[in-house]
Formats: structure tokens, C-alpha cells, sequence
């Protein structure tokens, strides 16, 4: 009796030893390499790619995924589609890197699903609202070396990001230099117009224009006008040059008083 329960407890455990073997390896399969992978008892997957030096976002990320942490590495770009496929992606944690570039699309197939984007203490210093397409999500877009221009000015418009995100983005630098918003929150300040140069030499380009047009017309004007002096003089040289009426007349008088 004793042996047969032995053999059942042993028969038991290798069973479970078989059974947390696989799932060891189902989930090492599932998971990014480099990563750790956990879910919550809602299911809900978590990828921590955090402190691994990476250089590029990984391309292996479960599709079911929730949320992605990838702070602290190497991370200088984000490339167009980087995170396509992640349709339930609803946190991504790109924080403490050295990203200075979001190219076009970087974030595109996430506009339904992110909740909470985080690119705070990075090296972004230019705007791109096309990086942001779509993207509604709340964004910590601070401790970033953004330099403040036109450009950033009518790209603010564009996105479509909470606006609380975009007081995160303080002037380091600007252009023109002379409107001192160093250290201000852009948004913040609705009186500032970084795109008043711009407007100035548009203002002076098309006052060029003008002139150019104005002084075609002068020209145009003169020439047609001496063209039209000189045929008239031409005109008037070949009517003094007929015979005129009075001496036809005097002519016919004279012929009539000799018969």
C-alpha cells in the first residue's frame, strides 16, 4: 500500500515538475529576449526591458502586450512603425534614454489603444508633430533640450496629444534669441510669437514681389507709349506729306477762271 502511494506522489510530482517546466518554457518563448515578462490577474502582459543597453527597440515584443518599459538604455531613435503590431499597447515607458530623434510614424498603430506615453529626460530638442500621429495619449515630454521656434509653434496645433502634455515642453533654446523664453513652458505663453521673423521677411519677400510686378508694369507703360508716339509721328509726317485739300481747291479755281 505504502509503495503504490509513493509511486502516486512521485508519478504527481513529475507530472508537475513536466507542467512548470513548459510554462517556463512557454513563457520564455513568449517573452522579448533580454526582457522579463509578467501578467497580472487580469491577464494584462507586461514586458520590463528596463537597464539592458539596448540600442534599438526590440523587435520581438508579445503582440499582446499592455505595457512596455524600456527606460534607462541606449535608446537615440525611434524609428517609423517601431512598436506596429502592438494594438493593446496601453503604457510605454521610453524615459531616461538619449532619443533626440521620433521619426514620421514612430508611434503610428497606437492611436487607439496608448494611454501613457513617457519620454521625459531625453535629448529631444525639435518637434515633429508627424511623429505624434494620431496619438491621443497623455505624454511626459519633460527635462528635454527643446529649442523653441516657428516651427514648434504651428506644429503644437497639429497633435492631437492631451494638452497637458504639451506643457512639458520648457524652452532651453530659441530662435529668434531675442524673445527670452528660456525656461518657460511654451504653451504656457499664448502672448509669445516665435514666428514673427518669419511673418517680417514674408511681409518683406512679397513687398518685392510688388515692386518687381510694379516695375514691370512702369516699363511696359513707357514702351508702349513711345511705340505709340513714334507711330504717331510716322502717321502725321504721311498726312503732310498728301497734298491738301485747300490747294486741290485753289487749283480748280484757277483752271476755271482761265476757261
Amino acid at each position: 500500500m505504502s509503495i503504490s502511494a509513493d509511486y502516486v506522489v512521485a508519478v504527481l510530482l513529475l507530472r508537475g515538475l513536466v507542467l512548470a517546466t513548459l510554462c517556463f518554457h512557454y513563457a520564455a518563448a513568449a517573452c522579448s529576449k533580454h526582457c522579463y515578462c509578467s501578467e497580472s490577474d487580469g491577464g494584462a502582459k507586461t514586458v520590463r526591458c528596463s537597464n539592458q543597453r539596448l540600442t534599438e527597440v526590440p523587435h520581438d515584443i508579445p503582440n499582446d502586450t499592455r505595457r512596455v518599459y524600456l527606460d534607462f538604455n541606449l535608446l537615440t531613435s525611434i524609428p517609423a512603425n517601431a512598436f506596429a503590431g502592438l494594438s493593446h499597447l496601453a503604457e510605454l515607458d521610453l524615459s531616461h534614454n538619449n532619443i533626440s530623434q521620433l521619426q514620421p510614424g514612430a508611434f503610428r498603430g497606437l492611436s487607439s489603444s496608448l494611454q501613457f506615453l513617457d519620454l521625459s529626460v531625453n535629448k529631444l530638442a525639435h518637434f515633429n508633430a508627424d511623429s505624434f500621429e494620431g496619438l491621443r495619449a497623455r505624454a511626459n515630454l519633460t527635462n528635454n533640450p527643446w529649442h523653441c521656434d516657428c516651427n514648434l509653434q504651428m506644429a503644437l496645433p497639429r497633435v492631437e496629444l492631451e494638452p497637458v502634455s504639451l506643457t512639458g515642453i520648457v524652452c532651453q533654446t530659441s530662435d529668434p534669441e531675442e524673445m527670452s523664453v528660456q525656461g518657460l513652458a511654451f504653451l504656457l505663453e499664448p502672448d509669445i510669437d516665435l514666428c514673427v521673423v518669419m511673418k517680417r521677411t514674408t511681409d518683406v519677400a512679397m513687398l518685392v514681389v510688388m515692386f518687381g510686378w510694379f516695375t514691370m508694369v512702369i516699363s511696359y507703360l513707357v514702351y508702349y507709349v513711345r511705340a505709340n508716339q513714334e507711330d504717331a509721328r510716322r502717321h502725321l509726317e504721311y498726312l503732310k506729306s498728301l497734298p491738301s485739300r485747300q490747294t486741290k481747291s485753289e487749283e480748280s479755281s484757277t483752271i476755271s477762271t482761265v476757261v
